[in-house]
């Protein structure tokens, strides 16, 4: 049985938190979720007791050595993949500009790399960096603006026999599209090429299984569900153990390490440990971990179905206010909505949710600058709306409360 949501509250203490009288709701998570108690225990735990640098003979070393495998092996079974397949970094962003550096220098001359433009810029920058460097060339895709989604057609136009590599994000984090990661996969076999996947999206919502996906590197954020600031790279170990890395000569000559440069995160990977235990102890069973967390993802979906609906229904029903994305109930998405309230700029929208609400919300383009640019919000930008384990319906309906509320006065002081 999975754990209620009132139960999830329970463990978080920055549920409690109160804003100008009223306790927050905190729908900032596709930026950052907050974190259960264990996770913050697990981290102060580590600098306290365990503090120290890795493969030495006395015992705060063996304990961090530990420590890592163990957040390896946790990772594996959150993703479907093995310990030896995990890589950890200072986050996403940094590990992409990592490997991308490293497969540049494999790829021969002319060849083709695939972005999106549905892709946070962490999943294109970096690739962008890697053909200038080497003078490869780069191929978009398009979204629809008016579903927020990518066409399968679209991939098909663009990819060729000189496609290396195809980027693709598991789901938008500015719109909560989810893509047919699999199908993309399916394309790029048939063209020899690489796949590389961000799912720091995706995973905070979705079952995601590195083997079902088909794609032979995937990245994503633990601070999105529920750790702290860390990044994690998957990638096919034979591949990891190809790729020329840029690394130190005594480092790690074997995946993972040889991915991983300088001294790790130490506490930060014990923290990413106590997440995924977090999220598997949702389910109290006793079953293996990686099946209960199987198990825990799905629930936890298909709540996110139901406030992604409540959400998209009562946003769109607001006069003067625009929602973007795929509608609920028309396409696969998460529970990570984006509107605009009409003559109200994003960042007042955001004040305000906070000030009169106690309602939190990004606002702005979230790194996916081609999305705002193509729905012609560049300017004004997005508030993003997005709902976690701990999102409750009553605070969905304080969010549409306080979006009307914003939307009334902007159209009251229209001429």
């Amino acid at each position: 049985m999975i754990s209620s949501v009132s139960a999830i509250r329970d463990r978080f203490p920055a549920l409690q938190r109160v804003h100008e009288g009223k306790t927050v709701a905190y729908f900032d998570g596709p930026g950052g979720t907050q974190v259960p108690a264990s996770v913050a225990g697990a981290v102060s735990d580590y600098l306290l007791r365990h503090n120290a640098n890795t493969h030495w003979g006395f015992p705060t070393s063996a304990e961090t050595d530990a420590v890592v495998a163990g957040a390896r092996a946790a990772m594996a079974d959150f993703l479907d993949g093995s310990p030896d397949e995990i890589v950890f970094g200072p986050n996403m962003t940094t590990l992409t500009f990592h490997v991308a550096r490293a497969l540049g220098r494999r790829f021969p001359p002319g060849s083709e790399i695939v972005v999106t433009e549905l892709d946070h810029r962490a999943n294109v920058d970096p690739w962008l960096d890697m053909a200038r460097m080497w003078n490869f060339e780069v191929r978009t895709v398009p979204f629809r603006s008016d579903t927020g989604t990518l066409e399968l057609s679209d991939f098909e136009s663009v990819v060729n026999s000189r496609t290396r590599l195809i980027a693709v994000g598991g789901a938008s984090n500015a719109l909560g599209s989810v893509n047919d990661v699999e199908a993309v996969s399916a394309i790029a076999r048939r063209h020899d090429s690489l796949l590389f996947v961000d799912a720091v999206h995706s995973t905070p919502h979705l079952p995601v299984s590195v083997e079902v996906l088909g794609c032979d590197l995937l990245a994503c954020s633990p601070y999105k569900f529920y750790g702290p600031h860390v990044g994690v790279l998957w990638g096919r170990r034979d591949l990891l153990e190809e790729l020329d890395a840029p690394r130190l000569q005594p480092a790690g000559e074997h995946a993972p390490e040889r991915l991983e440069t300088g001294t790790l995160n130490h506490e930060g990977i014990a923290g990413t440990l106590a997440a995924v235990e977090f999220l598997a102890s949702l389910d109290s069973s006793s079953g293996e971990r990686h099946a209960r967390l199987g198990r825990v993802m799905q629930e936890l979906h298909h709540r996110g179905d139901q406030l992604a609906s409540r959400m998209w229904q009562g946003l769109s029903a607001i006069e003067g206010v625009r929602v973007f994305g795929p509608a609920a109930g028309t396409a696969p998405r998460t529970p990570t909505v984006s509107f605009v309230v009409d003559g109200v700029v994003s960042a007042e929208v955001s004040r305000r949710l906070a000030s009169e609400h106690a309602v939190f919300c990004s606002y702005g383009d979230f790194y996916a600058s081609d999305v705002t640019k193509r729905l012609g919000v560049e300017v004004t930008g997005l508030v993003r709306a997005g709902a976690a384990c701990y999102t409750d319906f009553e605070e969905v309906d304080r969010l549409i409360d306080g979006v009307s509320a914003v939307a009334r006065s902007a159209g009251s002081r229209s001429p």
